[in-house]
């Protein structure tokens, strides 16, 4: 069985794939102390528990955009699994698509891996929205090809910065204003409306610009833990893939993978 590994700014995705089913998922936070054993002890555990046996990994894969994380997942890995990890964008990788941006090194392994999770849904020019700790616009060419993409502030971090830099406005959650109204009649109900509906004018701005820009028709899939929020409230998303960048990791192991 497969361990992927999705390393992002706020979370770490853990996903064990038994040939082409998710077996489970687990989630840690990324600004963390842990060590090595303390992630490999929890894991184990957490993996026990749903009935995934840690002995049956044979395989791991890692998509990482925290380097400083790196030392103890490859750790993690061997001692626990005994296996070494697979990073995406190490030497020797074919991640069976063209990067086409100035510096193919600057491009984060999760974006790569969502792309080429698409191309494989979706043989067509695409759209990938990730709502993440940044929100992502990544555009996939009818190729499968890497074109570039646009990098916004992710909603909870806008949402954050707008509390912490004032001295009136509370810290609130991400939802829905359920108004009939834009307008709030209150300080929540303002801000509410405001970060909520300025996000779905970004993304259908964004969405729309690209698509003008590149001349053709594309389809716009979301993934991230927010893209069932923002898809109900605008027409621009076509598709919800929740798990699109564990997908794009289970296909470059696939495609490395010897007979």
């Amino acid at each position: 069985m497969l361990l992927a590994i999705d390393c992002g700014n706020t979370n770490i995705v853990f996903a064990v794939f038994d040939g082409e089913t998710l077996r489970g998922q687990w989630r840690a936070a990324t600004k963390t102390d842990k060590t090595a054993d303390e992630f490999g002890i929890w894991l184990t555990q957490v993996m026990t528990h749903d009935n995934v046996m840690p002995a049956e990994i044979d395989a791991v894969i890692l998509a990482s955009v925290v380097p400083a994380r790196n030392f103890d997942l490859t750790k993690l890995c061997e001692k626990y699994f005994k296996c070494a990890a697979r990073f995406i964008g190490e030497p020797g990788l074919d991640l069976g698509t063209e990067i086409k941006i100035d510096n193919p090194r600057e491009v984060g392994a999760d974006r790569v891996v969502n792309v080429i999770a698409a191309h494989a849904l979706f043989q067509g020019p695409s759209i990938v929205i990730d709502f993440g700790t940044a929100t992502t616009f990544d555009v996939v060419d009818g190729n499968g090809a890497y074109c570039g993409g646009v990098i916004a502030p992710g909603i909870n971090l806008s949402m954050e910065a707008l509390h912490m830099a004032t001295a009136l406005l509370p810290r609130i959650p991400v939802q829905h204003p359920g108004n009939a109204t834009v307008v709030g009649t209150s300080t929540v109900a303002a801000m509410t409306s405001g970060v909520f509906w300025g996000y779905v004018g970004l993304i259908e701005g964004l969405v729309a610009r690209i698509k003008a820009e590149r001349g053709v028709p594309m389809r716009v899939l979301a993934t991230g833990g927010l893209a069932p929020l923002f898809a109900k409230a605008t027409t621009v998303i076509d598709q919800i893939e929740e798990v699109l960048t564990l997908r794009g990791l289970l296909a470059v192991h696939r495609r490395n993978s010897k007979p």
